[in-house]
């Protein structure tokens, strides 16, 4: 699952870029109840130094795990999955202590 190119997708909103994320009311609020906005995620999500791994199967559905940086130096812990063609986000938040450190960060 390539995140290059990767562009911010909410409602009706069309891009020309590819692959896109998808948000919705649902994703949003998950992402928000953990202090982080939809920006900042994707933002974080194009660190050249992220780290990811398969996370786990839903169904059908691959889930991969990404401990990547923020402009912000904010290190967060991202799931996504791929759904018709776009990138959405399951969960975000920001990183433990020892994901910090397998990251390569302390902050």
């Amino acid at each position: 699952m390539s995140l290059a190119g990767c562009l911010y997708y909410h409602g009706t909103h069309e891009s020309r870029s590819t692959p896109l994320f998808a948000w919705d009311a649902a994703n949003v609020a998950h992402v928000e109840r953990h202090g982080l906005g939809p920006a900042e995620v994707q933002e974080a999500l194009l660190d050249p130094a992220r780290r990811g791994a398969d996370a786990y199967r839903a169904g059908d559905e691959r889930r991969r795990a990404y401990l990547c940086a923020a402009p912000s130096g904010r290190v967060l812990f991202v799931v996504l999955t791929r759904r018709a063609g776009r990138l959405r986000v399951v969960t975000a938040r920001d990183a433990t202590d020892r994901e910090k450190r397998r990251y390569g960060r302390t902050n």
